[in-house]
């Protein structure tokens, strides 16, 4: 696989990250602007690095468990966030001052299962595995992190309707990962 598709299955790979930190950030309090972008490039940069190395050298005996399940793990992990989100915009605060770990993890977990299956993929391929996971982290690092700084100035604008709009994000994406995943689409 050339330096090109290698970009550009980086930046497809990037795009659930990208989502995910726009919604994600827009609830967050305007001092933690930049703090919250890095958070996310780096939670999400890191596990878009770490995934396609666990993929590659699990392919062998985790193939074809990961590969027919990892969209129902991906839905419903969105779902939940999604759910979680719209279910917290009816409360009284709106804004938060950060993410816990749990959440990140959680967020970062189902925003890069799909690079776990291009790990799998990458191994059949010959791939340089190590060079593959360092460009698809930098890369998502990018652009979650401008997906988070994005997700501020949609946060102003939007108020209090930011949590139902990222729920509903969340829940859009996860949502069309199952339909990828299982050929509806």
């Amino acid at each position: 696989m050339g330096l090109a598709e290698l970009l550009l299955l980086a930046v497809g790979l990037a795009m659930d990250a990208f989502a995910v930190s726009v919604c994600g950030s827009m609830v967050l309090i305007p001092d933690n602007r930049l703090r919250g972008a890095l958070r996310f490039g780096s939670w999400f940069g890191a596990f878009q690095f770490l995934m396609p190395v666990i993929g590659y050298f699990g392919a062998v005996s985790f193939r074809d468990y990961i590969t027919e399940y990892d969209h129902w793990l991906a839905f419903f992990l969105l779902l939940y966030l999604g759910i979680n989100m719209i279910r917290e915009a009816n409360e009284a605060c709106h804004v938060k001052k950060d993410y816990s770990v749990k959440e990140m993890a959680v967020l970062a977990i189902a925003t890069s299962i799909d690079a776990l299956a291009v790990g799998i993929s990458l191994a059949f391929l010959n791939t340089d595995i190590w060079s593959a996971s360092i460009l698809i982290g930098v890369v998502t690092f990018a652009i979650a992190a401008f997906g988070g700084l994005a997700g501020f100035k949609l946060g102003a604008m939007a108020g209090k309707r930011a949590d139902v709009a990222g729920g509903l994000v969340l829940i859009f994406i996860g949502v069309k990962i199952l339909l990828e995943h299982t050929g509806i689409i």
